[in-house]
C-alpha cells in the first residue's frame, strides 16, 4: 500500500537525497501509521472488552499510543523540511531526530504502564473469555503489525531516517506483543490457565527493551556521533581523484540533520604549484562534493615540499617508527625546518579517541626515538584526534 501511495503522491520518489523527497516518504508513512493504529485500536478494544483481557486492552491502548507516535512522526518531518532561517542557518533537519526520542518515549511510558496493570492481574486474576471473533481480530492485527514494521523499516533503509527506525522497532514489538496476547488467549481457552498477566509483563519488558534501543539511535546522533564510514570513505574517493592532492586529513563531519551534512577537511598540495591553479582546483572539489554527496565542503590547502631528499627519508623513518608503536596512528603535516645548532622536525599525529597510551607518553617516545636515531633534529609534535576512522 505505501509504494503505491508513494508511486501515485511522492513526485520523483527515487532522489531520496532530496530533502523534499524525504520529507513526503515521512509524512506518507505518518499518514498510514495514523489510520491503521486508530483501526487496530478499535478492533482490539472490542477484543479486550468481549474477552475480558487486560492484555488486549493494554495492547489497544498501546496501538492509540501508536497512533500518536505516528502524529510526532509526521510533524517532525514536517517540521524538518521546514527552510533554514537567522536562527538556524543550518536547517531544522535534527527535528526528525527529536521526533524520533519522542516516539520511543512514549515506548516506555506505554511500557511501564503495561508492566504494572499485568501485575494487578497476576494479584487478581480474572477468567479470558474465547471468541473466534477475539481470533480473528488479533491475527489481523499481528498481520498489519508485520507489515506496517515492515514497510517502515524499508523506508527507514531508504531515507536514512532513525526517526523511522524507531517506528518500525514499535511496530515489531507491538508484532511480538499482540502475538503473546493472543497466545495467552488460547492457552487459557484450551488449558483453562490463566497466564494473561505473566504474558503482559513479559510484552512489557520487551516493549521496555524496544523503547531503549529506539532512544538510543535518536540520541546519538543528537549527541554528535561519528560519521559513517562509507560517507568517508566516498569523500576521501573524491578528494584524492585529483591529481594535485597529495593527501588528506583533519576530516570533521557535522551532522545537521538527514541531507544536512557539514564537512570540513585538509587537503595536502605541492608546496611549489600555482596557487590560482589550485585553488580554482579545490573549488571544483568543493562543488562536486556538494553535488554528489548533497553536503557542503570547506577544504582548506595544506602546501607540501616535494622532491627533498632529506625531508623524504626522514618522513619515511618516522612513519616506521609509528608502525613500530601502533599501526592506527597517522602522520600529515610533516617539514623540518633547518636552524644554526639544529634541525626541527614538525608535523601532526592523529590518534584516536580510544587509544591506551596517553598523548604527552606517545609524543616523548616518538621524539625520544627520533632524537636518538637522528642526532641533531629534535621534533615539535601536535597531537589531533581522528575524528573518522583511518
Amino acid at each position: 500500500m505505501v509504494t503505491l501511495l508513494s508511486r501515485l503522491f511522492i513526485k520523483d520518489r527515487e532522489n531520496t537525497s532530496d530533502p523534499k523527497v524525504r520529507q513526503a516518504y515521512g509524512i506518507l508513512c505518518g499518514g498510514v501509521g495514523i489510520l491503521l493504529n486508530m483501526l487496530l485500536f478499535a478492533g482490539k478494544f472490542l477484543a479486550g472488552l468481549l474477552g475480558n483481557s487486560i492484555a488486549i486492552t493494554a495492547d489497544a491502548f498501546n496501538n492509540l499510543s501508536d497512533a500518536g507516535s505516528s502524529i510526532i512522526t509526521l510533524i517532525g518531518f514536517k517540521m524538518a523540511g521546514q527552510k533554514p532561517d537567522p536562527d538556524h542557518p543550518f536547517g531544522h533537519g535534527r527535528i526528525e531526530y527529536i521526533s524520533g526520542l519522542l516516539v520511543s518515549v512514549v515506548i516506555l511510558i506505554m511500557a511501564f504502564e503495561l508492566i504494572k496493570s499485568s501485575a494487578q492481574k497476576i494479584l487478581r486474576p480474572e477468567a479470558l473469555t474465547y471468541s473466534p471473533l477475539i481470533a480473528v481480530i488479533l491475527l489481523a492485527s499481528i498481520l498489519i503489525k508485520c507489515y506496517m514494521a515492515f514497510y517502515n523499516k524499508s523506508v527507514a533503509q531508504k531515507i536514512n531516517s532513525a526517526a523511522m527506525r524507531a517506528t518500525a522497532k514499535d511496530s515489531l514489538s507491538d508484532c511480538l506483543a499482540t502475538a503473546a496476547v493472543f497466545a495467552a488467549t488460547l492457552t487459557a481457552h484450551f488449558t483453562g490457565l490463566q497466564i494473561d498477566g505473566w504474558c503482559g509483563i513479559l510484552v512489557g519488558l520487551f516493549i521496555f527493551w524496544t523503547g531503549v534501543s529506539a532512544a538510543k539511535d535518536t540520541i546519538s546522533p543528537l549527541l554528535g556521533q561519528a560519521p559513517d564510514p562509507d560517507f568517508v570513505q566516498q569523500v576521501n574517493d573524491i578528494v584524492m581523484s585529483y591529481e594535485g592532492v597529495i593527501g588528506i586529513h583533519d576530516m570533521i563531519v557535522h551532522n545537521y540533520g538527514p541531507g544536512r551534512i557539514l564537512i570540513s577537511l585538509h587537503a595536502e598540495v605541492p608546496a611549489d604549484g600555482d596557487l590560482l591553479t589550485m585553488h580554482d582546483m579545490i573549488d571544483v572539489i568543493e562543488h562536486r562534493l556538494r553535488d554528489t554527496l548533497h553536503c557542503s565542503a570547506v577544504i582548506h590547502m595544506d602546501p607540501v615540499c616535494l622532491g627533498d631528499e632529506e625531508t623524504e627519508k626522514l618522513k619515511e623513518a618516522v612513519t616506521g617508527y609509528l608502525l613500530e608503536i601502533n599501526p592506527c596512528i597517522t602522520m600529515h603535516d610533516f617539514r623540518i625546518v633547518k636552524g644554526p645548532t639544529h634541525t626541527n622536525v614538525i608535523f601532526d599525529l592523529a590518534v584516536p579517541y580510544d587509544f591506551p597510551i596517553p598523548d604527552e607518553v606517545l609524543t616523548q617516545t616518538v621524539k625520544e626515538r627520533i632524537q636518538r636515531k637522528h642526532p641533531g633534529y629534535y621534533a615539535v609534535i601536535e597531537v589531533d584526534k581522528q575524528f573518522t576512522a583511518p
